[in-house]
């Protein structure tokens, strides 16, 4: 299974100035997978799994020289730790807080060795010990995209057709029909590798079904490990109940029961830690940065991978493979959804992903656009409709507000088309259209 990611990992093997390498994400997006798969550039691969092999924990527990720990380390593997033909991978690292410390000296004592670090939970132990600052690099990793999903079930040819609709405004409208089916395919499959295998292997729309509802146990399980006791319903309430209320400015209130927001604003923070809800600030859009004119205490939520979203609300998604183009007409708040994890997934990997909205609230009108991107040094306004129709007020009404703004971008269910200052693109182009447009938040 081939990630855009794999680039990045590719430049640091081979970058003579490298430093450790840190990769951070939500359990089960593939971390360890893709570096067993850098592991085969190596003469020797070393893997060391701080959860299943509990003696390894004591090696960094006596000191933190580099020469003491990769011999220990080899002997306790029975393998070879030779700088500059190894890579070592140390994983579920949070398991193992002065390994975490360790990676400081690895890189001032012995920078030749290629050495990852990786873990499910990994944010809840830098907050305790921090990160050694400056001798470290970092990767963030998501669920694959739909160019990620494309090429993984052989649909990659489409990739070059996307991008081209992107730069030219123009597809074949059998090409359009056919890549919005592959589209609503990702839609009900998502982008967790386990069970996008699952549908490249089998087809079989409820055997993945089975996969992700399995996976949500999963990260239900994990709630004990970084939520304290009395925190953990709130924790599960949101889990359960935030892929309902996506893409809209997030109340409290309007959640069920009768909870407070101070039992409730820090379950959010835990899940967003966890990886596994992003956080949309609101921001004013009148400065760069795009986050210098953020609201904080105003934002919206997408779940990380919107097929386990709607799996956790027990939504029936099959017709999203056997009619998308029926589906997205009613769907704006899946339509947005998508169009928000393409951003993320397609952002810099080198710093953690940021999306912001605009949200307009006045008495005589309430104007809302879905996303801010900053593109050539302005800040571009982004619509999501599901449909081949639709107003767009509230773009004219952020071109009012804002006069500087030269263009805005509507990603639809239509074919693409360019009126006034709006550019509109079929919503698969979210995946090149990030790439210029998104890709300097």
């Amino acid at each position: 299974m081939k990630r855009i990611i794999q680039h990045d990992l590719e430049r640091w093997r081979t970058n003579q100035r490298r430093k450790p390498l840190l990769i951070r994400g939500a359990r089960q997006v593939g971390k360890t997978y893709i570096v067993r798969k850098l592991g085969e550039n190596f003469d020797h691969y070393v893997e060391i799994n701080f959860e299943l092999l509990k003696d390894a924990r004591a090696i960094f527990q006596s000191d933190l020289q580099p020469d003491r720990i990769t011999r220990d380390l080899a002997l306790l593997t029975r393998k070879k730790i030779i700088p500059g033909k190894t890579l070592v991978f140390f994983d579920e690292i949070q398991e193992a807080p002065e390994a975490l410390t360790s990676l400081r000296y690895f890189y001032e004592m012995m920078p030749e060795l290629h050495l990852i670090a990786a873990g499910s939970l990994l944010e809840f132990q830098i907050e305790k010990t921090g990160i050694p600052v400056g001798r470290i690099t970092t990767l963030y990793m998501y669920p694959l995209s739909f160019s990620e999903f494309l090429t993984a079930c052989g649909n990659g040819d489409y990739i070059a057709a996307i991008k081209d609709c992107f730069s030219t405004m123009r597809i074949n409208e059998a090409v359009h029909n056919q890549i919005m089916k592959l589209m609503g395919e990702y839609i009900a499959i998502g982008g967790l590798p386990e069970v996008v295998n699952c549908w490249e292997e089998t087809k079989d729309y409820y055997e993945c079904l089975k996969v992700l509802r399995g996976l949500a146990e999963t990260y239900r399980q994990d709630f004990g490990k970084y939520a304290k006791k009395h925190q953990i319903k709130y924790v599960d309430k949101l889990f359960n109940e935030v892929p309902s209320h996506m893409s809209k400015k997030f109340k409290f209130t309007n959640l069920s029961g009768s909870f407070r927001k101070r039992e409730l604003s820090p379950a959010i923070d835990l899940l967003s830690m966890a990886g596994v809800i992003h956080k949309i600030y609101h921001s004013s859009g009148q400065g760069v940065p795009i986050g210098s004119g953020v609201k904080y205490d105003h934002f919206k939520l997408i779940f990380f991978d919107i097929a386990l979203s709607q799996a956790i609300l027990n939504i029936e998604m099959s017709p999203w493979i056997l009619n998308p183009l029926d589906q997205i007409i009613n769907k704006g708040i899946i339509a947005e959804a998508f169009v928000g994890q393409e951003f993320i997934a397609n952002l810099s990997k080198d710093i953690k992903a940021q999306l912001y909205y605009w949200h307009r609230e006045a008495r005589s009108s309430n104007a809302e656009i879905d996303y801010l991107v900053f593109d050539n040094g302005q800040i571009i306004p982004v619509e999501v409709k599901s449909g081949k129709e639709g107003r767009l007020k509230s773009m004219q009404m952020f071109f009012k507000h804002h006069p500087q703004t030269p263009y805005g971008v509507r990603y639809y269910g239509g074919l693409p088309q360019k009126t006034d200052k709006i550019h509109s693109f079929p919503l698969y182009c979210a995946i090149a259209g990030v790439q210029k447009s998104a890709s300097n938040i």
